[in-house]
């Protein structure tokens, strides 16, 4: 994959509010990603004594994205973060549609931050005795799928 070290577009969201005007800051995945590539891409640089120049950033793409991307989802849901590229109403359902056991759900999205997939956790919480059903409901929930953004768009000339 050959990237563009330049983000396709920079939104702007100085003085942005959230929907329904909540406090929580708006950002872009498209800068803030682009911003994540630059600092790998300058600490690989450093570590090797030499400018890895976009190599570095596709480094960072193949062995990042994925979880960087699924980390902002959860901020999204949560409504720690408003991410302009995620859907407007998805934004702090988690906070508030969820009537499950707290402490599965904290559980449940400690593996979702690790990486673990769907299945993982559904037999994670077999193997545990779990509510099987309460844990698919959450999975659902957090839809966890959205977040699988195509990384190509974000660096693309134009």
């Amino acid at each position: 994959m050959t990237v563009q070290t330049t983000p396709r577009q920079e939104h702007s969201v100085i003085g942005a509010t959230a929907p329904g005007g909540s406090p929580a800051p708006v950002k872009s995945l498209y800068k803030y990603s682009y911003l994540e590539a630059l600092r790998y891409k300058w600490i690989a640089s450093e570590r090797a004594k030499n400018d890895l120049g976009n190599a570095a950033i596709t480094e960072w793409l193949r062995l990042h994205w994925h979880g960087w991307c699924r980390a902002r989802w959860l901020e999204h849901l949560m409504g720690i973060i408003y991410w302009s590229e995620f859907e407007a109403p998805a934004f702090g359902t988690l906070s508030k549609n969820l009537p499950c056991d707290p402490l599965v759900l904290d559980r449940v999205l400690d593996r979702v931050r690790c990486g673990w997939e769907n299945l993982d956790i559904i037999l994670w919480a077999a193997d545990w005795k779990l509510d099987t059903d309460a844990v698919i409901d959450i999975l659902v929930k957090l839809d966890i799928n959205r977040a699988r953004l195509d990384p190509e768009s974000l660096f693309t000339a134009g």
